[in-house]
């Protein structure tokens, strides 16, 4: 009886694998440095590659005992011992598991039909197109334990056909390729539940979203996932949901993203739980080195699609703070910056609060900010990135939108965070500050909130270094309440007082003489329109009556502008001295009781203001004496009686 026919068992003594067949052993096979004493008929009658070696050996060793040496064995010792039981006529269990490592060491031994009837390639290739390919977590199981033997599967085509099945099954409805009844057995009880051997696990069939994928394909390794990532581009497979699928990989894997856990259905949960029986662990965030966690990152980078998002700047932002706590080299974080600036307006400030992981003083990074900032500001003229289709991602869709007014708010803002860290300098400020351009802030209010903080956290700054900042607010773009608050705030200097005054008469005197000429622009067309009919008339009467409420408002602002500028005139004496370097001021100016504030000069009281009270008691009377009372007295009657002083020349 042969060999083959008298197979008890293998067993191993030590290093050495033995073949219980009553006959010695003839052959010997290292693999590994691990020795099997086999016999050459089941070993020669299968393997083409040993049959072939044998006869090269005949003529030069004529020993009864051969021993051969295979180099670099796919999948090293245990998978050339589940060849040899083939070989030996043993039951051999070809799984999803050990498919793809059978097949490469089968190939490597040349086991083809010309070696033997069904012979151990036939049967690897029929399980793989009959099983494998037409089910989900058939491929991924496969794909998954490819690792030990890529560069042979490579060569055999067997990765590509895995990866092209499971982007067909991608675009597929799950239910018809077996997912997620074949992961749940084949059957239902009547009410719907899932049966497990029989008995009714409570569990329910549910439908799976587009994302139903992102997580079974996230147990492969990083370069399997980048060519799945490329092979799913050629099958046409929309780039939001690859991005997707990336940034719940990315997530998974490295420190500081966590968990994507928007989008995540009840059915994606039970089917994790299903699958985690079947997947190996061997692939976990914790298992992943830094340098690991380094080449991930750099790979998802490369495979980001040029696409714009909220949760895709989000997600970019968020790659920046990891690259930073890595410490990758110089080139990524530029990339990661110029991607996030192109699409900037897209951020929230508490993404764009990134700590600074460096040996600098401040706590935040304002360095990589600003540089976001300029990059934002060099590709507004350049081509705009295209948007992710409105289904996914969180997309902007409005046209009109003003991008660049957007990133000023949240630089305004940002800076407002940020200036109560008492190691930023002024000069940071200022140069992040400047990033942006002056058409950029139709007002400058969230500016000056900025300032106002860092001045309140940096009570040491000189009035220089002070006016340098301030010099960077557009006063005249500075609203009411804003001028309000800095006429009255200590903590800025004198002379940015003095000019902030200046600007809040402008707009009073602004905002005057527009309401007046409205006043002049209704009252006319009420008076030259008699023949209209009585309700008309009341709607005219009535437009005329709101424009003088609202130059009595107007006047009564100019009171307490002038109430205000009285309460300056004990710090006025202060900097006489210096005035009176620039001025040649008269000793009958100076002994004047009353000073009026115009703009930035004193003036001398007029005789028209002694007519007041006579202008606002005829206000009521009729329009035409409203209209006419209310236009501001003109200087040049009594410019001989003005002396002019001026504080920033």
């Amino acid at each position: 009886m042969s060999p083959v026919a008298k197979v008890s068992e293998f067993h191993r003594e030590g290093n050495d694998w033995f073949c219980k067949t009553g006959l010695s052993s003839d052959i010997t096979v290292v693999v590994d440095d691990v020795k099997f004493h086999l016999h050459k008929f089941p070993l020669v009658s299968k393997c083409g590659k040993l049959a072939r070696m044998y006869e090269d050996s005949k003529s030069s060793d004529k020993k009864s005992l051969w021993t051969t040496v295979l180099e670099e064995f796919p999948g090293g010792a245990d998978n050339f011992l589940i060849v040899a039981r083939f070989c030996y006529g043993a039951r051999v269990d070809i799984t999803s598991k050990n498919l793809v490592s059978i097949h490469c060491a089968a190939e490597y031994l040349e086991m083809t039909n010309e070696y033997g009837e069904d012979n151990l390639i036939s049967q690897v290739e029929t399980f793989l197109h009959k099983h494998v390919l037409r089910n989900w977590k058939d491929c991924i199981l496969a794909l998954q334990c490819s690792n030990p033997v890529l560069k042979s599967a490579e060569k055999l085509q067997m990765i590509p056909k895995l990866m092209n099945a499971v982007s067909t099954m991608v675009c597929t409805d799950p239910s018809l390729f077996g997912w997620p009844m074949m992961m749940y057995g084949t059957l239902q009880s009547p009410g719907g539940s899932i049966l497990w051997n029989g008995i009714n696990t409570g569990a329910r069939m549910r439908s799976s979203g587009s994302d139903w994928w992102y997580e079974d394909i996230s147990y492969l390794s990083v370069d399997l996932f980048k060519k799945l990532i490329k092979t799913m581009e050629t099958k046409g497979i929309r780039a939001e949901s690859l991005a997707g699928a990336m940034m719940y990989y990315a997530r998974k894997y490295l420190p500081g993203l966590g968990r994507w856990q928007s989008g995540t259905s009840d059915s994606s949960k039970s089917r994790r739980r299903v699958v985690s029986f079947s997947l190996a662990k061997a692939s976990s965030p914790s298992s992943m080195s830094p340098v690991d966690q380094i080449a991930l990152l750099e790979t998802i980078l490369s495979l980001l699609p040029e696409k714009r998002g909220r949760s895709f700047c989000k997600f970019l932002l968020g790659l920046l703070r990891v690259a930073f706590i890595l410490g990758v080299d110089g080139n990524c974080v530029k990339k990661l910056e110029k991607r996030i600036g192109m699409q900037l307006e897209l951020a929230t400030l508490e993404n764009l609060l990134i700590l600074n992981y460096s040996d600098s003083e401040t706590l935040y990074n304002v360095d990589c900010v600003e540089r976001i900032v300029r990059h934002f500001v060099s590709s507004l003229s350049s081509l705009q990135l295209p948007e992710f289709s409105p289904p996914s991602l969180d997309p902007v869709t409005s046209p009109s939108s003003a991008p660049l007014r957007k990133v000023a708010k949240l630089v305004d803002n940002y800076m407002a965070e940020v200036a109560s860290d008492v190691n930023l300098k002024p000069d940071k400020m200022r140069s992040l500050a400047a990033a942006l351009p002056e058409s950029s802030r139709p007002l400058y209010d969230g500016l000056y909130r900025a300032f106002d903080i860092y001045f309140k956290e940096h009570p040491w700054l000189s009035d220089k270094d002070k006016e340098q900042l301030c010099n960077i607010l557009d006063y005249q773009r500075l609203s009411i309440d804003a001028c309000a608050h800095a006429s009255h705030n200590d903590r800025l200097p004198l002379r940015v007082v003095l000019q902030v005054l200046f600007f809040e008469q402008m707009h009073l005197r602004t905002a005057l003489a527009g309401g007046l000429n409205v006043a002049n622009t209704e009252t006319a067309h009420a008076l030259t329109i008699p023949g209209r009919r009585t309700g008309q008339e009341i709607v005219q009467r009535d437009g005329w009556v709101t424009v003088v409420r609202q130059n009595q408002v107007l006047k009564v602002d100019m009171q307490k502008m002038r109430s205000r500028v009285g309460e300056l005139e004990e710090e006025f004496q202060s900097i006489k001295q210096e005035m009176k370097k620039r001025v040649n001021k008269s000793s009958s100016s100076m002994s004047s009781p009353r000073l009026v504030k115009l703009g930035c000069k004193f003036l001398l009281p007029r005789a028209s203001d002694a007519k007041n009270d006579t202008v606002q008691n005829s206000v009521s009377s009729t329009p035409r004496s409203a209209t006419a009372d209310h236009t501001l007295p003109r200087s040049s009657r009594h410019s001989k009686h003005r002396k002019s002083f001026s504080f920033f020349g």
